[in-house]
C-alpha cells in the first residue's frame, strides 16, 4: 500500500485497508474505518467476529498482515503501544494486589519517571472524576467489582491520552453494576470529550453508549451508523437480526402488484407497502423477506391501517412490557405490548404493522431494499 495516504485531520483514528491473518485463517479483511475526533465508537459483534482483534491492532498488541493505522495524523502501524498515545481498559481488572489504589493508579507514571507533583495531580484528577477518592488507600481485595473496574479505568485516565480503548470492560460485572458503570462511562466521555473506542457483544451497551456503532461479522464491518439508523434502517438481514431483543420478526414471501401498487405476499396474506421508503423499484415476483420489530406491531385497541389476525401462543410478562408470541400466517412472531395488558394462550388478536419502520431484504443477497 502507498505510504502517502490522505488522512482527514478531523479524524482521531484512521484505519486503511487493514487485514490480519493467522496462517490460512483471515480474521480481518481489507478493513477501512475513520473515527472522528471526540467520538464514542462501539465495535459490536458476536464472539470471533474480529472486534477485539481490531482493537488490539489499534493498541499495537497485534501487528496487522497488511494496511496502516493512523492516530492523530501519525502513522503508528509499527509503533510500540506506549508510543501510540492511547489508554486501554481490559475485561480483567489486572490490578496489582499488593499495591493500594493510589499506587495502582500511579504505577505507569512512576515507571515513566514523571515528576511527583505531576503524578499527584493526575491521580487526584482521575480519582475525582471517577469518585474513588475514599478508596485511594485501599488494596484491590478490599474493593467490589465495580470499584475495581473504576480503578482500572482510572489507570488509563491518568495517562492523559487522546484515545481510550475499552475491551469489554463490563462483562465480568452483574447486571446492576453494568447498568451503573454504563452511565459512568457515558458521563466520563461527555466530561473529557476524548475519542473512545469500545468493544462489546452487548447490544444494550452499544445502543446506549455509542455515537456510532460498527457492527462486525467475520472480520468485515456490516454497517457503520448512529444507533437509531442501525436500529430502524439496518443495511442487511444480519444487522437487523443482531440488533434488538427479541429479534426482528422475519416473514418470507414475494413482491406483487395490486392495482398498480406494490404489495408483499406471504402464505396467502397480503401487506400494503404504502409508506415504505426505498430507493429501488419494488418489482413484482421478487423474492424478499419482510422484517418488522416487535414494538412496531400494534395489537387490538384503536388500530389504524391494514388489519391482520393472529393467535396468542405464549405470553411473557416482563414488568413494564409484555411479550406476546403469536402464530400468524404460518409464522411465529413476537410483539411487545404494555405490561398492564394480558392475553391468555389461544386468544385471537388483531394486528396492524407500521410499514414506515419495516424493512425489506432481498431473499438472495439479504441486503436491504
Amino acid at each position: 500500500m502507498n505510504a502517502n495516504v490522505s488522512i482527514n485531520k478531523s479524524n482521531s483514528v484512521s484505519i486503511r485497508e487493514l487485514s490480519l491473518s493467522f496462517g490460512s485463517v483471515t480474521v480481518l479483511e481489507n478493513l477501512n474505518l475513520d473515527i472522528r475526533d471526540g467520538e464514542f465508537l462501539v465495535l459490536l459483534g458476536s464472539s470471533g467476529c474480529g472486534k477485539s482483534t481490531l482493537l488490539n491492532c489499534i493498541a499495537g498488541l497485534l501487528e496487522p498482515t497488511e494496511g496502516q493505522i493512523f492516530i492523530k495524523d501519525k502513522n503508528v502501524t509499527w509503533e510500540e503501544p506506549k508510543d501510540r498515545g492511547i489508554g486501554m481498559v481490559f475485561q480483567s481488572y489486572a490490578l496489582y494486589p499488593q499495591m493500594t489504589v493510589e499506587k495502582n493508579l500511579s504505577f505507569g507514571l512512576r515507571v515513566a519517571k514523571l515528576p511527583k507533583d505531576e503524578i499527584d495531580r493526575r491521580v487526584a484528577r482521575a480519582a475525582g472524576i471517577l469518585q474513588i477518592e475514599p478508596l485511594l488507600k485501599r488494596k484491590p481485595a478490599e474493593l467490589s467489582g465495580g470499584q475495581r473496574q473504576r480503578v482500572a479505568i482510572g489507570r488509563a485516565l491518568v495517562r492523559d491520552v487522546d484515545v481510550f480503548l475499552f475491551d469489554e470492560p463490563l462483562s465480568n460485572l452483574d447486571a446492576k453494576l453494568r447498568s451503573e458503570l454504563r452511565v459512568e462511562i457515558k458521563r466520563l466521555h461527555q466530561s473529557l470529550k476524548n475519542t473512545m473506542i469500545y468493544v462489546t457483544h452487548d447490544q444494550i451497551e452499544a445502543l446506549t453508549l455509542a455515537d456510532r456503532i460498527a457492527i462486525m461479522k467475520s472480520g468485515v464491518i456490516q454497517q457503520l451508523d448512529d444507533p437509531q439508523t442501525i436500529y430502524n434502517r439496518p443495511r442487511n438481514k444480519f444487522v437487523a437480526g443482531f440488533i434488538g431483543s427479541p429479534s426482528m420478526n422475519f416473514l418470507k414471501g414475494e413482491l406483487a402488484d395490486e392495482g398498480g401498487k406494490p404489495v408483499f405476499k406471504t402464505n396467502g396474506v397480503t401487506f400494503s407497502l404504502a409508506g415504505y421508503e426505498t430507493s429501488q423499484p419494488l418489482t413484482a415476483g421478487r423474492k424478499v423477506t419482510l422484517g418488522v420489530r416487535p414494538e412496531h406491531i400494534q395489537v387490538d385497541g384503536d388500530i389504524a391501517g391494514e388489519v391482520h389476525e393472529a393467535v396468542v401462543e405464549i405470553e411473557e410478562p416482563m414488568g413494564a412490557d409484555n411479550l406476546l408470541w403469536l402464530k400468524y400466517a404460518g409464522h411465529t412472531m413476537s410483539v411487545r405490548i404494555g405490561g398492564a395488558r394480558r392475553y391468555a394462550p389461544g386468544t385471537k388478536v388483531r394486528l396492524a404493522f407500521d410499514m414506515t419502520l419495516a424493512s425489506l431484504f432481498d431473499a438472495e443477497t439479504e441486503d436491504r431494499i
